[in-house]
């Protein structure tokens, strides 16, 4: 019995070692299986972080990291291609803002976008944003309440943002002895009431007003509404398609007239800022004085008087803005990540070197 009893221990015995030693395997086995592999640091790897929300290209949005100097704690940097059009009046800015924004950040790729059969211009730009075809537009004057009916009638409203301001110049011959007249002449010439400049104290000489049409931006909008107070424009007015070859007219013709966007005018070489006053006598000069002659010119150019932009001196000024639609997309996120970068220090900071006035 007692020999029985002790074979009987040690076949027990045996049995536990063999049940310990397979539950040992089969649980080092199933650690292994959920542990994460580590790198030769032997740190566990990150996975890069997945936007849910696909890019215009329809690959997947991956966020960057952090840079060291963000425009904005509040929009993430958008990747993809992202089509906007609209002002004339913002191609300065365009042409030192957008190729620095792409080096900086090259997921976030920009497509300026001509309208076709149409003139390029904020209206036309608002025009393709309502109609879905830009993911942004920029505008040289604010959104007419026709504009946010058509986009409620999408199901969206637009939402602007200002990033500068401009002046509205106009410029003449070099050769006409005339330094300054007030807004009010100025719309009246436009208006087809005044017509030789020695009404306005020049010499008996045939006033020749250029202008671009009405429907084809927001600097003509603007000037046909805070100008000639929405009135038509009068029947002396020779309507010429953009502002080079208007220049070229006013440079040519001693009793011409033009007017246009500050950067455009005010540094050429070819015609005259004039001075523009809310009455007579008291003009303020758009550039900063003493004017530059011609033959001292382009070695020289006339520059922009900021100050009196910025203090409201100067009477015929406007802000540029940046239109989104107010919809929860990467649109939206685009558009506002570009108006904030151009709000940054250092977008305000091109901003006045393309000629207009910073708003920081």
């Amino acid at each position: 019995m007692e020999q029985d009893r002790g074979q009987e221990t040690i076949v027990l015995a045996l049995s536990f070692l063999i049940t310990a030693g397979i539950a040992g395997g089969l649980l080092w086995m199933f650690r292994g299986s959920f542990t994460k592999p580590r790198d030769q640091a032997g740190t566990t790897p990150t996975p890069p972080v997945v936007s849910s929300t696909p890019g215009p290209d329809t690959s997947p949005a991956v966020v960057p990291p952090p840079v060291a100097n963000p425009p904005s704690a509040t929009t993430a940097v958008p990747t993809g291609t992202f089509n906007y059009g609209g002002s004339t009046t913002w191609a300065p800015i365009r042409g030192i803002v957008d190729p620095e924004i792409t080096r900086e950040y090259p997921q976030f790729k920009l497509r300026y976008v001509d309208p076709i059969g149409r003139t390029p211009g904020s209206g036309t730009g608002i025009q393709m944003l309502i109609d879905r075809q830009l993911s942004f537009a920029q505008s040289s004057r604010s959104v007419k309440d026709e504009e946010q009916a058509r986009a409620q009638m999408r199901g969206f409203s637009l939402r602007e943002v200002d990033i500068a301001i401009d002046g509205l110049v106009a410029v003449v011959n070099n050769d006409l002895p005339v330094q300054g007249i007030t807004v009010d002449e100025l719309g009246d010439i436009y208006l087809g009431k005044i017509r030789n400049w020695q009404e306005l104290g020049g010499p008996n000489l045939p006033i020749t007003p250029y202008s671009r049409r009405l429907e084809d931006g927001g600097t003509v909008e603007f000037f046909h509404e805070y100008v000639l107070g929405k009135r038509g424009f009068g029947s002396n007015v020779q309507y010429i398609y953009s502002t080079t070859p208007a220049l070229r007219e006013v440079s040519k013709n001693r009793g011409g007239i033009y007017y246009a966007t500050a950067p455009e005018v005010v540094p050429q070489c070819t015609v005259k800022p004039l001075a523009l006053g809310r009455r007579k006598g008291k003009y303020v000069k758009p550039y900063n004085a003493p004017l530059v002659p011609p033959n001292r010119c382009p070695a020289e150019r006339n520059s922009i008087n900021f100050a009196a932009f910025q203090s409201g001196e100067y009477p015929i000024t406007r802000k540029l803005f940046v239109i989104t639609r107010d919809e929860n997309n990467l649109d939206r996120q685009a558009g506002d990540f570009y108006a904030e970068w151009l709000l940054s220090p250092r977008g305000q900071e091109l901003v006045a070197k393309a000629g207009f006035v910073p708003l920081r």
